[in-house]
């Protein structure tokens, strides 16, 4: 996924430029502190849920890899799918 399409007016460069030393790099940099932040998270939830299912037999020690076991399991769903579902349940309950 490339994410770097982004392009600033000039006005948003300006202000950026105005307290960043190179806006490229603390954007670049942003994205991966919240990367990391994300990538702790998921693995804090998931880890439990992976000692706790038996079928699980070796459990990867890098974190690359117990983000791709986590992902390739078919009770993971990520962010989107999590909302359609509590907003698929919400619904009735609306109505």
């Amino acid at each position: 996924m490339d994410i770097e399409k982004r392009t600033l007016t000039a006005t948003e460069e300006s202000v950026l430029k105005n307290d960043l030393l190179d806006p490229q790099d603390w954007v670049a940099s942003a994205i991966d502190g919240k990367v990391a932040n994300c990538t702790k998270r998921m693995i804090a939830e998931w880890l439990p849920k992976l000692y706790a299912d038996e079928s699980v037999t070796q459990i990867p020690a890098s974190g690359d890899e117990i983000v791709a076991l986590i992902v390739a399991r078919d009770d993971y769903k990520n962010r989107a799918d999590r909302d359609a579902a509590a907003q698929a349940a919400a619904a009735p309950a609306a109505e």
